[in-house]
C-alpha cells in the first residue's frame, strides 16, 4: 500500500546515491517482474548504475531483497503516518479505504507491491519470508490501533479482516485486470467501517 505519489510504477526519481538508486530500481523491478525474474543487471540498468557497482553495495541478491523489504516497510509506515492527520480513527480507516481505491490501475497491472513480494518470498522459506511478513503486520497493527481507539474489543480481528480484504481485492483486481473492482470494493470497505463506529 502506497499513496499515489510514491507508487512503484511512477517515474523513477533519481535518489541521491547509487545505493538508494539500486534499492529504488529493485523495488520497481521486483514489483513489475518479481524477484525470481529480475536479474542484478536489470536492476543496475533501472538504477543507471554499472553492474559492477551493485556488488559494492550488495554482496548478494538476497541482501538487495532485504533492502527492498526495509524500503517497503518505511514507505508503508510513512503512508499510514500521513493518515493520522484525519481527526478520528473512523476517518483514518476510511482514508485508508480511499487510498486503496486510488490504487486500482496499478493493482490491475501488478497487484499490491507488498502483498506480491510477500507471496513470492513466502515460497522460499529462507528467512526472507519472515522479514517480508512485517510488510503485512505493519498495516494490521495500525488498523488494530484505529479500531481499538473506536472502542472495539475485537480490534485485532477487524484489523485482520480489513487487511485481508485489501489483499484479496488487490489479487482479484490484478487477476481480472479490472481496476474498477478495486474502487467498488474500497467503497464497500468505507460502508463497512461506518457500520462499526
Amino acid at each position: 500500500m502506497t499513496d499515489s505519489t510514491t507508487a512503484p510504477d511512477a517515474t523513477l526519481v533519481r535518489p541521491r546515491d547509487k545505493r538508494e538508486r539500486l534499492v529504488e530500481g529493485a523495488c520497481r523491478a521486483f514489483y513489475e517482474r518479481g524477484v525470481e525474474h529480475t536479474t542484478l543487471a536489470d536492476i543496475a540498468r533501472l538504477a543507471d548504475v554499472p553492474l559492477g557497482n551493485v556488488y559494492y553495495y550488495f554482496k548478494t541478491k538476497d541482501e538487495l531483497v532485504e533492502a527492498v523489504i526495509a524500503s517497503h516497510a518505511q514507505l508503508v509506515a510513512a503512508t499510514l503516518a500521513r493518515l493520522e492527520r484525519h481527526r478520528n480513527p473512523k476517518e483514518r480507516l476510511k482514508a485508508f479505504a480511499r487510498l486503496v481505491r486510488d490504487q486500482g490501475d496499478t493493482a490491475a497491472r501488478f497487484g499490491c507491491p507488498q502483498g506480491s513480494l510477500c507471496s513470492e518470498l513466502d515460497k522460499r522459506q529462507d528467512g526472507l519470508d519472515g522479514l517480508a511478513a512485517e510488510l503485512i503486520r505493519i498495516p494490521i497493527d495500525w488498523a488494530e490501533q484505529q479500531f481499538r481507539a473506536m472502542g472495539r474489543r475485537d480490534a485485532r480481528d477487524l484489523a485482520v479482516a480489513l487487511i485481508a480484504s485489501y489483499q484479496g481485492m488487490s489479487l482479484l483486481t490484478n487477476t481480472l485486470r479490472d481496476p474498477n473492482l478495486m474502487a467498488r470494493e474500497a467503497r464497500r470497505l468505507e460502508r463497512w467501517i461506518d457500520t462499526l463506529a
